[in-house]
């Protein structure tokens, strides 16, 4: 690995970090298009890499400043972990089966929807 590769994985993980700390986001919205525009990965290699690289730190920090606050539903975290997993190996079984360029549309056209959706509803609340 030449150290552009590093620096922009460095950059790559530190924006995702803040991302998913501040908003609770990372993963799949900062992490998989850097991948794919930032280092010419695929979508799949994307997709992939980003998986494995949540594995093990999970926000574990951030979860703790969380939970210290309060702010954490431990039964739901609880739920949505084990659906997750099965979700998730799920997931990954049905995108290696489909062409790249389609999980990359399919994938794009989701961030549009949920930004369109976190969009209109700001905006409603400003101007009730």
């Amino acid at each position: 690995m030449d150290i552009q590769t590093l620096l922009l994985l460095l950059c790559i993980g530190l924006l995702a970090g803040i991302a998913s700390g501040f908003v609770g986001i990372g993963g799949g919205i900062i992490i998989v298009p850097a991948l794919v525009f930032g280092l010419g990965l695929n979508q799949h290699m994307a997709q992939g890499t980003s998986l494995a690289m949540m594995i093990p730190p999970i926000g574990i920090l951030s979860v703790m400043s969380y939970y210290k606050a309060g702010q954490i539903q431990l039964e739901y975290a609880g739920i949505l972990a084990l659906t997750f997993v099965l979700g998730a190996w799920m997931g990954s079984k049905w995108t290696l089966r489909i062409n790249p360029s389609v999980v990359r549309l399919i994938f794009g056209l989701f961030m549009l929807f949920a930004a369109g959706r976190l969009i209109l509803r700001s905006w409603n609340d400003l101007n009730p």
